[in-house]
């Protein structure tokens, strides 16, 4: 600035002296070479303010003006602060992709809406829950696209306090889902609407609530059982036979509900409990013994008269086979598989317990009886909790409900796969698969 007004001074004393001596009036001419001085100054100043106001309208900040003198501290000034701002603004987009992205990949609905409730964007969770086509939707009423009667309601009355659930969109009678909304106002006006898939969370619900209920009814009736028998032993005489015999129902139903209690505890440890480590190893063969002792136990106590015809098979390489894991976990997973068998195949009926070596794929041990088989649309639902195809049957037969949940469970533990497979009136087959990487040859 200071050279500037320097340099226009020296031309103004230049253009004062030019004129003077010029002219025929010293002063006249003086004064008019001042003038032409300063126009010309201010004209030369405006054509180059001009050239930079142009520059900076096209905004082509990559370019540097030409011809613009001493305004280029302007330029590089500007130059300057334009650089500055697209790396605040490269940074911010970035923020805002990433936040985007963090929205995009989040398992929870996200929508927002306008003061109007129209849509103007959406993550794709949203767009799966509510049927929403963001290419083609964006800026539609919200009301227009999910038609469900609570849904309106719950826009109408805007009660953002509370979240309703509806059917998704998706949802089949067969497979049945249920999503989560709730409405959020913010800025001016605007609404987020958060969704969220509760399908599993109801699922539990009301496995918990069934859970609950089947525990309460298994317990309920050996319960009512015994109060009735104690009631009448205090209450009436009765004979020594009598009494005896109802001291022996007494003591079936006592050990009914022992055995329920154990296999809820099984349950629960299996669940709470570490995944078993690979460096504790059992023998085939004391798994062996035990299944095959418990079996015949368990069908000379229940068929005394007429008994079953038990075999047990083990391929020769199989003998000296040890099994990575809990021993009392793969103990109670074939010891229940075994006397499922028993229970249900009928007197004079056929057990086959198999420990076959598949090469490559490890051992399999499967139990196949003649009973009265099971219909294929109760095999998938055998492993839940409760879950009986004849519930008187599986009463009489001392059962519980809980036996193949519990191998169901030890299988997963073991990196094994438990399989069913079965036939009307012609048995069933129920087999457990343990990986090679669970098997190593008997060292002892």
């Amino acid at each position: 600035m200071p050279w500037r007004v320097i340099q226009f001074l020296f031309l103004l004393v230049l253009g004062a002296i030019t004129g003077y001596q010029l002219s025929t009036s010293s002063f006249t001419g003086a004064c008019a070479g001042l003038f032409l001085v300063a126009i010309g100054w201010s004209i030369f100043q405006q054509y180059k303010l001009n050239r930079l106001l142009k520059w900076l309208h096209r905004g082509e900040f990559s370019l540097r003006p030409t011809r613009v003198g001493d305004l280029e501290l302007v330029v590089d000034k500007v130059i300057r602060l334009h650089r500055r701002q697209q790396q605040l603004n490269q940074q911010s987009l970035q923020r805002l992709n990433d936040f985007l992205s963090a929205i995009q990949a989040s398992p929870n609905g996200v929508l927002l809406l306008d003061d109007q409730l129209r849509i103007e964007w959406c993550n794709q969770t949203a767009a799966h829950h509510l049927g929403i086509d963001m290419q083609r939707d964006v800026l539609q009423l919200i009301g227009n696209l999910v038609r469900d009667p609570l849904f309106s309601q719950y826009l109408k009355d805007q009660n953002t306090s509370e979240e309703l659930v509806i059917q998704a969109r998706d949802s089949r009678p067969e497979s049945p889902r249920k999503i989560s909304l709730q409405l959020f106002p913010y800025g001016e006006g605007r609404r987020l609407l958060l969704s969220r898939d509760i399908t599993q969370i109801e699922q539990a619900e009301v496995m918990r609530r069934d859970f609950v209920a089947n525990v309460s009814h298994e317990i309920r009736t050996p319960l009512t059982v015994l109060a009735g028998f104690i009631e009448t032993l205090l209450t009436l005489p009765v004979t020594e036979v009598e009494r005896n015999g109802y001291l022996e129902l007494m003591s079936q139903q006592s050990n009914r509900m022992q055995t329920l209690v154990n296999d809820l505890l099984t349950l629960s440890k299996l669940e709470g409990s570490p995944v078993p480590s690979k460096t504790e190893w059992t023998p085939v063969m004391v798994l062996w013994q035990q299944c095959e002792q418990e079996a015949r136990s368990l069908s000379a106590l229940l068929y005394p008269e007429h008994a079953q015809s038990i075999s047990f098979l083990m391929d020769d390489s199989v003998k000296e086979i040890e099994i990575a894991g809990s021993r009392n976990e793969l103990l109670s997973a074939m010891t229940n598989l075994v006397s499922n068998a028993v229970r249900y195949t009928p007197e004079e009926g056929s057990i086959a317990v198999k420990f076959v070596l598949k090469t490559g794929d490890g051992i399999e041990f499967s139990v196949e009886d003649s009973g009265p088989g099971i219909a294929p649309e109760h095999i998938p639902r055998l492993t839940e909790r409760f879950y009986r195809v004849d519930r008187s049957r599986s009463r009489e037969s001392g059962g519980t409900g809980l036996g193949l949940a519990i191998v169901k469970h030890v299988a997963q533990r073991h990196d094994s796969k438990f399989s069913i497979s079965s036939q009307l009136g012609k048995g069933s087959c129920f087999s457990l698969k343990i990986p090679a990487e669970r098997l190593r040859a008997n060292v002892i």
